[in-house]
């Protein structure tokens, strides 16, 4: 009697569990334009400055943000000369 109960309780839990969202950064665009409203807000991340946002967030409920996963180049170690061995 146990068993079923505890199983009938898993699956319901699982079930009304609340779906996770997507990741909203693209990692392409440093910037990105956060905008709010009265039904929620959202986050457009495809702009390259922040000049070029804030034209896009003039007269709105928004505003610029770096964008937290932009994926820069790769930063190089610098070159590193090896003395001859002796």
């Amino acid at each position: 009697m146990c068993i079923p109960a505890l199983a009938i309780l898993t699956i319901a839990t699982v079930l009304t569990a609340a779906s996770a969202r997507a990741q909203t950064y693209d990692p392409n665009y440093p910037v990105c334009l956060q905008t709010y409203g009265i039904g929620g807000g959202g986050i457009a991340c495809g702009y390259t400055s922040l000049a070029q946002c804030a034209q896009s967030a003039s007269g709105r409920a928004a505003q610029c943000i770096s964008n937290p996963y932009f994926a820069s180049a790769p930063v190089r170690a610098p070159y590193r000369r090896h003395r001859p061995v002796y």
